[in-house]
């Protein structure tokens, strides 16, 4: 499938077999965590939220190696931008969770689409392009498709 179809219509609708407080495969954030964080990862790649790089030039050019390949992110991937412990869920249910992501994601689609050649700056990857972003968050919901047992 498309990344960007995948993206668009199928990871939030996979999300809703989720209880809120279920845990994942590894990892301390439970389900309802992991969409928040999701959204939040969606809002700055849509440049929503904007965050400073924290790495040198030099291992952004070896992160972003490493993002653009089919290699998928390693459980426990750590993020300096996370906490010890996840946040406590923002959202009053696992639904309106979902219905925030799908949101962020259609904004994403539409910033892109009404900006041709936009690129925002990730973090950890440095200045991405659409095709770079849908790459990244593909693979990012992967990973936590993979943590919740959503794929194998």
């Amino acid at each position: 499938m498309d990344k960007a179809e995948f993206l668009k219509s199928k990871f939030t609708p996979s999300l809703a077999a989720l209880s809120p407080a279920q845990k994942g495969n590894w990892g301390k954030m439970n389900a309802q965590q992991m969409v928040e964080h999701m959204s939040e990862y969606v809002r700055i790649a849509n440049g929503k939220h904007v965050v400073s790089p924290v790495n040198t030039p030099e291992i952004t050019q070896k992160a972003y190696a490493f993002m653009m390949s089919e290699k998928p992110f390693r459980e426990n991937t750590p993020n300096v931008l996370l906490p010890d412990e996840p946040a406590p869920v923002k959202q009053a249910s696992m639904k309106d969770a979902i219905a925030e992501l799908q949101s962020e994601i259609d904004d994403f689609f539409r910033i892109y689409s009404q900006t041709p050649g936009l690129r925002v700056t990730s973090p950890f990857f440095g200045e991405l392009n659409f095709e770079e972003q849908v790459h990244l968050l593909h693979k990012h919901a992967v990973h936590h498709s993979r943590q919740f047992g959503l794929i194998a």
